[in-house]
């Protein structure tokens, strides 16, 4: 079975492709966590994460946004008291591509 955090993230482009229906029933069920939501006609996964308090949640978007940086594909971050909602899309396609499944399957890594 493919493990979605070890796949390589690729360059994406204004002229890459979205993920295909296909693509998008197969990688959500590798990530039974997260949704799809659609903001302004643009889909994007999303997942919100559950903290004790404000410091952890805090702790864990930091650690994120390394992440995130380090693969120079940013998610947008909600971080509250107790609770961290994140979002995944890709800006340049104005949707999906297979490097915001990537990076979702990178972000529950981070709390296992």
């Amino acid at each position: 079975m493919i493990k979605l955090s070890e796949l390589q993230c690729e360059a994406c482009q204004a002229d890459a492709s979205k993920v295909s229906s296909e693509d998008l029933v197969q990688f959500m069920k590798l990530l039974p966590r997260w949704r799809t939501i659609v903001v302004d006609d643009v889909m994007q996964l999303e997942r919100v994460y559950q903290f004790n308090n404000f410091k952890l949640a805090l702790k864990f978007t930091n650690v994120l946004g390394e992440l995130a940086e380090a693969e120079f594909h940013h998610p947008a971050i909600l971080t509250e008291w107790g609770k961290v909602t994140v979002t995944w899309w890709s800006h340049s396609i104005g949707g999906l591509h297979k490097n915001d499944f990537i990076m979702a399957a990178r972000t529950d890594e981070l709390i296992t």
